[in-house]
């Protein structure tokens, strides 16, 4: 069995605003921080709120765990006073409603996206651990439309993962998605390459447990797990986070029989 070497995440504090990133509806922007490094942070008070940045770390923190290539992701703090002099109201607003902590990831300067219209490829190995990954966590978001998967100094590296575990939109259909054989896998822009999903699935089960998933939750702040009317603890949401994972990766054999069937549908 692999195993999993935590890695506390930083907290640094945001010093300047840089620009903002208008691909994403959210409005994502790189800012420069205390540690005078680049990071592109998320805001806590962009349109889906909290759970987007729960999303963002601990799908980024499971792709970590099964050895892909994830920027290193870091907590940030927003002060009051960041951007107080930029002239875009939507900006200011969005400022407002993110002071306190949020989250980023490592800017990769000189990064392009992974297009294949390009000429960029993945080996098999990598591409069938991605799309494994992307099912477990059920993200939606690696598509030929938006791939959010950067070329770095010839390497794969995997961002955005913030529509990633969508069922904590609504609980109620948590025990459904967990057995769910995720059909939006076809659109997986590297599942053509995916050709060792049964290799990337023991792979993977080696590398995930409990103890893991655990270890992942247990750097969720509470403030992004609480709900608003304060009915349900941040100890039991991890635990029903914890029971996700668990279920979903002893059902992994659905979503990689639905992986398998529709890259054959790709010939």
């Amino acid at each position: 069995m692999c195993h999993y070497t935590k890695v506390m995440l930083r907290t640094v504090r945001a010093t300047q605003y840089v620009t903002a990133l208008r691909e994403g509806g959210s409005l994502p922007a790189i800012i420069e921080a205390d540690d005078l490094g680049l990071y592109v942070l998320k805001f806590r008070g962009a349109g889906q709120g909290p759970l987007a940045l729960v999303a963002e770390l601990v799908a980024g923190e499971i792709g970590r765990a099964l050895g892909l290539r994830v920027p290193e992701l870091v907590f940030v703090d927003v002060d009051a006073a960041l951007g107080r002099n930029e002239p875009d109201q939507e900006i200011r607003d969005l400022l407002r409603a993110s002071v306190g902590l949020n989250l980023a990831l490592d800017y990769l300067p000189g990064s392009s996206m992974f297009d294949p219209a390009a000429g960029d490829t993945a080996d098999a190995r990598a591409a069938s651990l991605a799309v494994w990954f992307d099912a477990f966590v059920a993200n939606v978001d690696r598509t030929a439309r938006n791939a959010n998967l950067l070329s770095w100094h010839r390497e794969l590296y995997f961002i955005d993962h913030g529509a990633a575990l969508y069922f904590h939109h609504d609980w109620k259909s948590m025990a459904a998605k967990a057995e769910s054989p995720f059909g939006q896998v076809k659109e997986h822009i590297l599942l053509p390459w995916a050709s060792a999903l049964r290799e990337a699935d023991a792979e993977a089960r080696s590398r995930l447990n409990p103890v893991v998933f655990e270890e992942i939750l247990a750097d969720v702040p509470d403030e992004w797990l609480t709900r608003e009317d304060g009915t349900l603890a941040a100890a039991d949401r991890r635990a029903a986070y914890v029971e996700f994972f668990i279920r979903r990766l002893n059902a992994s054999s659905n979503f990689v029989e639905e992986a398998m069937r529709a890259r054959t549908e790709l010939v």
